[in-house]
């Protein structure tokens, strides 16, 4: 009989695997490195797919909460080239399958749903070790100790409970991003704000681009990307905000001003975000007490899925989990037999969306996947940030 799960990463696919739990009647602890809620931002807009993230939310019993959070208009998209021309332009009629909603908010409505006290705060993973008949050690860096009947890790590509299952490491993927904001877009940025346009913009070259997307409150959250190595990065001094964003932005030399403009008129300092994954197929051997889910299991390069499938497999998990109330092994194995496909696939797809976006056919290549992708699923394709 499965009395208690423990769950490791209060990311969007742990709270959901905890809040579909909840509501099958199964008690679960969330342990979370961060000191609280607000201890960081929680990064910028979500799509949420018709396949897989609306579907998990509705497992939780949340699909009405979320609709009150969606940003009307968000789903349109533009893609320009480096001289502003533009390529592609698509409006938010309503009809699109990925309603947009800001990740933090999210976060947020997960988890107002559970009982108070699920989460721990402030409670740093240090290591895992396995007890017997299933059962785990969990030990934090205090030194405290909690030992697990059920085990999963929801901690995300640099995972302590990975290494239970598998020796996979994520490696670098050969791109990165550098984080910038403009606030108050319409007012303050308004050449940068027509660019963008209502929803995402991409404007991009082989090996680089811009890509952009309007928050609420008209903030425009753009994700620089360059196909450079990391110790290509390492030779910018990013504790320089100055400095870092005239590299970065030399990159771009020559650009369109109102392109270059969301990184040069930025009003918080460039942050790195280095980008890793996880072999494409990445799996393991049924090991008793202990699962994965989301990035802890298939860490991919952003492909536009990655919150998406970390729900889902909590929806999933906390679905077999329910289903098999006294065989935790059956449930184990039957949420795997359906994570290991699914997360190749969505891995897979994400290699052929860098082409697209960087290889050397870029931009054109993203219009012709977009006019392609209208043609043959009404606008599948609809956010690849």
């Amino acid at each position: 009989m499965t009395s208690h799960v423990t769950i490791i990463g209060a990311g969007l696919g742990g709270l959901t695997l905890a809040r579909v739990l909840h509501v099958h009647g199964i008690p679960s602890t969330v342990y979370e490195a961060e000191a609280s809620p607000t201890a960081r931002a929680q990064g910028g807009m979500l799509d949420i797919h018709d396949h897989n993230g609306q579907p998990a939310l509705e497992a939780a019993g949340l699909s009405e909460e979320f609709r009150a959070l969606v940003l009307e208009g968000r789903q349109a998209i533009r893609v320009l080239d480096r001289d502003g021309n533009l390529l592609f332009d698509k409006a938010d009629d309503g009809t699109g399958g990925r309603p947009e909603v800001q990740r933090g908010e999210l976060r947020r409505l997960l988890l107002d749903s559970l009982p108070e006290g699920t989460v721990h705060w402030g409670r740093k993973v240090g290591g895992v070790r396995a007890l017997g008949d299933g059962r785990h050690e969990v030990t934090f860096d205090d030194g405290d100790t909690v030992v697990a009947e059920l085990l999963v890790g929801a901690d995300g590509a640099w995972s302590r409970v990975r290494p239970l299952l598998s020796d996979a490491v994520p490696e670098y993927i050969g791109r990165s991003f550098v984080e910038t904001h403009l606030h108050d877009g319409d007012t303050r940025h308004p050449a940068a704000a027509k660019a963008v346009g209502g929803g995402s913009l991409f404007a991009l070259a082989p090996g680089k681009g811009i890509q952009a997307h309007r928050e609420s409150g008209d903030t425009l959250h753009t994700y620089v990307a360059l196909c450079e190595s990391q110790e290509w990065f390492a030779g910018i001094d990013f504790t320089d905000a100055d400095a870092a964003t005239a590299r970065i932005a030399a990159e771009f030399d020559g650009w369109a001003p109102e392109l270059t403009a969301l990184i040069t008129e930025s009003d918080t300092p460039p942050v790195l975000r280095p980008l890793h994954s996880l072999p494409i197929g990445h799996r393991w051997e049924r090991v008793p007490g202990v699962t994965l889910v989301g990035d802890a299991a298939h860490l991919s390069g952003p492909n536009g899925e990655g919150a998406n499938l970390a729900m889902y497999d909590g929806a999933e998990l906390g679905k077999a989990i329910a289903a098999h109330p006294d065989d935790v092994e059956a449930a184990l194995a039957e949420y795997e037999q359906d994570l290991f496909p699914r997360g190749a696939e969505a891995a897979a797809d994400g290699v052929q969306l860098h082409e697209f976006l960087f290889g050397a056919n870029a931009p054109h290549s993203l219009v012709d996947a977009f006019l392609a992708d209208d043609e043959t699923s009404g606008g599948r394709l609809s956010s690849v940030d």
